[in-house]
C-alpha cells in the first residue's frame, strides 16, 4: 500500500495522546497521596493539555487524507458497519472527556474518577476502533491479525508513557519518573515483542491468489509485460509504494532500532543522571521510530490487486 503520512501522523500523535491521558488517570489513582494537591492538580493539568493538543494535531493531520474535507462529517454515518465510522465518532468524545479531565482538576471541581472513568472508556474504544480499521481487512493478510491491535495498544502506551516521564521531569515531579520509566520499559519492550511477533508473521504468509487464478489459466509460468496502458492510474498510486526492496529492508531495521532499543537506552540514562535533555531525546527518538514504523506497516500490506498492476510500460 501507498502510506499516507497523514495518516500516519494521525495514528502515532493520538496513539501518544491515548497513552499519556491513561498515565494520567493511573497516576491519579494509585499516586495520588505521594504528592500535594497543587503538585498533583499542576501535572495532571499540564499533561491533559499536551493530550489534547496532540489529539489536535491528529485531527488536523487526518484532514489531509479527504479529497472533500468539507463532508467530513459524512464519514460517521456508517457507524453500523464501520470501524472507520466508529473512530471518527470516538475520537471527538476522547478529546472531550480529557478537555474535561483537564478542566474538572484546573478548577477543582469533583467528579474527577468519573470523568476520568469514562474518558478512559473511550480512550480504549479509541484505540479498539483505530487498530480494527486495519485488523477488519481480510484481503491484506499483514494486517489481518489480532497482534495488529495489540501493536497499536501497546505502541500508543509507550510513546506516551515516555512522553508522562519527560512531562515529569519538566515539572520537577521527581517522584513519578522512576514509576513512569519502569512503566515505559515493560511497555517498549512489549510492543518490540509484538511488533517483532507480526514481523516474523508477515514473512511467512503466502499469497490467497496467483496470476494463474486471477485469469483462470493454470500454466505455470505466466509472465506480465505490461498493464495495457502507458502510464500510472489510481491503483498503481494509492495500491502500491514504488520503493524498493533495500529501502523497505533499511526502514524496517531502522524502526525496529529506533522504535525500542535506542529510547530505552537514552531513558535510562535520562533517569540515571536526571537529565531533561536526555529524557526528549528518549522520546524524539522513540516517535521518530514509531512513524518509520507506521510507514513501514503501511507499506508492507500487499493488495492482491498488484497481481495485475505489476509493471508501467
Amino acid at each position: 500500500m501507498q502510506p499516507a503520512f497523514s495518516v500516519i501522523f494521525l495514528t502515532t500523535l493520538i496513539g501518544a495522546a491515548q497513552g499519556l491521558f491513561l498515565t494520567l488517570y493511573g497516576t491519579e489513582l494509585f499516586a495520588a497521596g505521594g504528592f500535594d494537591i497543587a503538585e498533583r492538580q499542576r501535572f495532571l493539568v499540564s499533561g491533559s493539555l499536551v493530550a489534547l493538543l496532540l489529539t489536535g494535531l491528529g485531527l488536523i493531520a487526518s484532514f489531509f487524507h479527504l479529497g472533500r474535507p468539507e463532508r467530513a462529517w459524512r464519514s460517521a454515518a456508517m457507524w453500523r458497519t464501520s470501524w472507520l465510522s466508529r473512530e471518527v465518532i470516538a475520537l471527538p468524545v476522547f478529546m472531550a472527556g480529557v478537555a474535561a479531565y483537564g478542566g474538572a482538576h484546573a478548577f477543582s471541581l469533583g467528579n474527577t474518577h468519573l470523568i476520568g472513568t469514562l474518558t478512559a472508556l473511550a480512550c480504549l474504544a479509541l484505540f479498539v476502533c483505530t487498530g480494527m480499521i486495519y485488523a477488519s481487512i481480510r484481503f491484506l493478510q499483514e494486517w489481518a491479525s489480532p497482534l495488529t491491535l495489540i501493536n497499536y495498544l501497546l505502541l500508543g502506551c509507550a510513546s506516551g508513557l515516555m512522553l508522562a516521564t519527560l512531562l515529569a521531569g519538566l515539572t520537577s515531579q521527581s517522584m513519578l519518573i522512576r514509576p513512569f520509566a519502569l512503566a515505559t520499559t515493560a511497555f517498549t519492550l512489549l510492543g518490540w515483542i509484538t511488533r517483532s511477533a507480526s514481523l516474523a508473521r508477515n514473512a511467512r504468509l503466502k499469497p490467497l491468489s496467483t496470476l494463474q487464478s486471477a485469469i483462470g489459466i493454470k500454466h505455470p509460468h505466466i509472465v506480465q509485460k505490461a498493464q495495457g496502458f502507458m502510464g500510472g492510474s489510481f491503483n498503481t498510486r494509492e495500491f502500491f509504494h514504488g520503493r524498493s526492496a533495500v529501502l523497505l529492508l533499511a526502514v524496517k531495521w531502522g524502526f525496529l532500532l529506533a522504535a525500542f532499543p535506542l529510547p530505552l537506552l537514552f531513558l535510562g540514562l535520562g533517569v540515571i543522571a536526571a537529565s531533561h535533555e536526555m529524557l526528549f531525546i528518549a522520546f524524539t527518538t522513540q516517535y521518530l521510530g514509531l512513524l518509520a514504523e507506521r510507514w513501514y506497516f503501511f507499506a508492507q500490506a500487499n493488495h492482491p490487486q498488484n497481481l495485475y498492476y505489476q509493471n508501467i510500460s
